[in-house]
């Protein structure tokens, strides 16, 4: 499951969605791809754990709208079913999120030190960048120095470490499995009130599973704010640990995504395979 595939994935991704309703057979999408069926077969089952034809199911919308209209097991319901008052305990088994303070907030990072690394993942190269408090953000990138800049476009008046922390070690062992941690991963975010509100909801969206745009504003109450939402959701500063990969229009269409539309049909197809046994 190396991450130099995930080029060759996305390639064959992009041309099973394209070509879909034909359904190519393995030795069209190699010679689409460029490499022998061979080693396409190899590395895919590799990857995602299931055949390129298997996967183009789970990245269909018929999937997707199985998905959206299956039962709902929030760790929200799950908090009321097993007696826990609130989701915390829940989260704290995975992730927890502190947003930062006004000052902080207000004036880009001032006074605080950001620690920045790029690493290799299942889903391509991310920049993890954090506080002494914890992750603030990570991203899908391309290109190293202008991922950078753009980071410290979003903190511009903090100082800036190109080093190695142990939160960036602990967040990269989370990317590359879906089983909780035995202590919390820490984020400290730049975010409004809202903002956080609607990314602690996505972090209820277990893995394997889809929502709408339209239900997380119902679950944060806050029905007639879909747009707002999408927008928030469209801000996420932390790809893939919080799950706005797992958002897609009610219609089962997967839509947009920061880090590009493969690559949301990609982790999401990921997860599917992961979690479905059928």
């Amino acid at each position: 499951m190396e991450q130099t595939h995930y080029h060759s994935i996305a390639k064959a991704i992009t041309y099973l969605q394209k070509n879909a309703t034909t359904q190519p057979s393995l030795d069209e999408l190699a010679k689409a791809v460029n490499i022998s069926p061979f080693h396409l077969q190899k590395i895919f089952t590799e990857w995602a754990g299931v055949s390129p034809k298997k996967f183009l199911q789970y990245i269909s919308i018929q999937h997707a709208k199985q998905l959206l209209l299956a039962p709902k097991q929030t760790l929200f319901t799950t908090a009321h079913q097993i007696g826990l008052s609130s989701t915390s305990r829940l989260h704290d088994l995975f992730v927890n999120i502190e947003g930062m303070t006004p000052g902080e907030y207000k004036n880009n990072g001032q006074n605080l030190t950001i620690y920045y690394k790029h690493y290799p993942t299942l889903f391509g190269t991310i920049l993890i960048a954090n506080t002494v408090k914890g992750i603030c953000s990570i991203s899908f990138i391309d290109e190293p120095k202008d991922a950078i800049k753009k980071l410290k476009t979003t903190f511009s008046n903090a100082s800036y470490l190109d080093k190695e922390h142990p939160l960036q070690i602990k967040a990269l062992q989370v990317f590359n499995t879906l089983e909780k941690q035995n202590s919390p991963l820490l984020l400290h975010l730049k975010g409004t009130p809202f903002q956080l509100k609607v990314w602690e909801a996505l972090l209820t969206i277990p893995v394997g599973k889809l929502e709408t745009y339209g239900n997380i504003a119902h679950q944060i109450n806050s029905p007639k704010a879909s747009r707002a939402v999408g927008t928030a959701i469209g801000n996420n500063p932390i790809a893939f640990l919080i799950p706005c990969h797992r958002v897609i229009r009610a219609s089962g269409i997967i839509g947009n995504y920061m880090w590009g539309t493969i690559r949301k049909s990609a982790i999401i197809g990921w997860e599917s395979s992961k979690t479905h046994l059928d």
